[in-house]
């Protein structure tokens, strides 16, 4: 078991490795990875009821002690993302169905790996987790809603379908896995060191399924896609960086958002464009996946690196 938890730990550490090498698997070898695509839903709702198992009261606490902060974080998640979606849709021209893609990707909530790239970034891990957290349970309202609102020009959106399947593939596994951690700690304690490898390989799968589906579309449109992608994420950062400073938050809580804000739940999106848009409005999301596991990391190296407001960083790890 131990052996298995070490190597759990090193996957999960190894995470953006695994999803590019998946990624390029999936487009060499589509016929074998598109044969997961049915499952999409399935392996996100397996990834979050792995988080549900993780999920704490402790997390929600922030959000009592530090609500303004959180609020902030959260806020400026849900108005920034989809924004920078929405405009390059508008400036940048693109296929109905990726564009479509790219503003659902920006609607969907904070992405977990948030959390691991802000410890590396040294910023204020307990606000990124409950900004993660509280953007995660107004998915159901807030993702559909923004979806509905900015990407119905290019496609069909039906809102209430989406509302409930968020409920489904997201609110019900988390519930589960938080009921489970109460009901049956000794197991789940013993099975947390695992979570990781299932995590990593829910992840990878999603990916190499949607890029096996859409070979073709990638062939053609990937470099597009990748372009707008890494300017979605790239600008996300940016903003919520400068949104935490217009704030008045200092150096150690501005890396936290500004990590937040720029990282998104791509599996999420993936799994709501593939079951109510198409394959091809998948491919922003993938490729989100992707990147901005490659993107978290060289900003968290970045940032780990200031420490010139390391007075405020004291006060505001209090």
């Amino acid at each position: 078991m131990k052996a298995l938890a070490s190597f759990s730990a090193f996957v999960g550490k190894t995470f953006a490795i695994w999803v590019i090498l998946f990624a390029v698997l999936g487009f060499l070898l589509p016929d074998v990875f598109k044969q997961f695509a049915p499952y999409i839903v399935t392996l996100l709702g397996i990834i979050m009821f792995g988080m549900g198992l993780t999920i704490s009261i402790d997390d929600f606490r922030e959000l009592g002690r530090r609500p303004v902060e959180v609020a902030i974080g959260v806020v400026a998640h849900f108005v920034i993302m989809p924004a920078l979606a929405l405009l390059l849709t508008r400036i940048i021209p693109m296929p109905p169905e990726v564009a479509a893609g790219v503003i659902l990707v920006g609607c969907c909530p904070g992405g977990t790996s948030s959390n691991v790239m802000t410890y590396l970034a040294k910023g204020d891990v307990a606000l990124s987790v409950a900004c993660t957290s509280v953007t995660t349970l107004a998915a159901p309202i807030v993702t559909p809603f923004l979806v509905w609102m900015f990407a119905s020009q290019y496609l069909p959106v039906n809102a209430w379908a989406m509302f409930v399947g968020i409920l489904q593939v997201i609110i019900l596994p988390l519930a589960l896995g938080f009921l489970a951690q109460k009901l049956l700690p000794r197991v789940v304690k013993t099975a947390i060191p695992v979570l990781p490898i299932v995590s990593v390989i829910g992840i990878v799968l999603i990916v190499a399924a949607v890029v096996g589906v859409s070979k073709a579309a990638i062939a053609q449109s990937g470099l597009l896609i990748f372009a707008v992608v890494v300017l979605h994420n790239g600008l996300g950062y940016l903003l919520g960086f400068f949104a935490a400073k217009a704030f008045g938050l200092n150096l150690y809580k501005r890396k936290a958002l500004a990590i937040e804000v720029g990282m998104q739940n791509s599996g999420l999106g993936a799994a709501l464009a593939t079951a109510y848009f198409s394959p091809l409005a998948a491919v922003p999301s993938a490729i989100f996946s992707v990147w901005h596991n490659i993107s978290g990391a060289l900003i968290a190296n970045y940032f780990s690196g200031r420490t010139d407001d390391a007075k405020a960083e004291s006060i505001g790890a209090k």
